[in-house]
């Protein structure tokens, strides 16, 4: 029985890498390419949430990632890449990345903008070796209806988060158990 249950982990496994594999983009082509489409993605979040806007104006540096490519089947994972802005200039690249086991199957695309309204929290996130989000500088993620209730009497947290955009066939675009890491870009 050990065995059995061993080979269809290793099926659902390899399953997995390969549904992982042809789901994956393929890295920014470039650092502009990657600041166009973060930027792309951000104004898209602006126009269909307009109280996002809210944040940006009143956040310290936002951090964009315009797609996550979550993918899983039993075993899970998801990645992407992204551009911080302060003051609406990119100054640093980071990637996203996760893994996840559970009741879990498909494809799904996503992006994330996470504001950074305090400056120990964007400290944090540029000193850190990776930032593992639920350890270091409390985080809110922002569902739609959460998102238009904002006021700037209620923007009292460190880092608020907002999954937009999603697309595929899996539930959920959580961020939880997520390292964020500094990368290089090519020009």
């Amino acid at each position: 029985m050990k065995v059995k249950r061993r080979n269809s982990i290793i099926r659902y496994a390899s399953v997995f890498l390969v549904m992982f594999t042809l789901a994956s983009p393929a890295s920014a082509a470039s650092a502009s390419e990657l600041i166009r489409t973060s930027n792309v993605a951000l104004q898209n979040l602006y126009d269909t949430q307009p109280k996002a806007k809210l944040l940006g104006e009143r956040a310290k540096a936002i951090l964009v990632f315009p797609s996550i490519v979550k993918a899983g089947l039993i075993f899970g994972a998801q990645t992407g890449d992204g551009v911080l802005f302060e003051g609406g200039l990119p100054t640093q690249f980071y990637n996203i990345s996760a893994a996840s086991y559970g009741l879990q199957a498909g494809v799904q695309s996503f992006s994330y903008a996470l504001f950074f309204m305090k400056a120990s929290a964007l400290s944090y996130l540029k000193k850190s070796q990776g930032w593992s989000v639920g350890v270091g500088p409390s985080i809110v993620v922002l569902d739609k209806g959460a998102a238009s209730s904002l006021t700037t009497t209620t923007l009292t947290q460190d880092v608020y988060a907002i999954p937009f955009g999603q697309k595929g066939l899996m539930a959920g675009a959580g961020i939880e158990g997520s390292k964020i890491t500094a990368i290089s870009v090519g020009p």
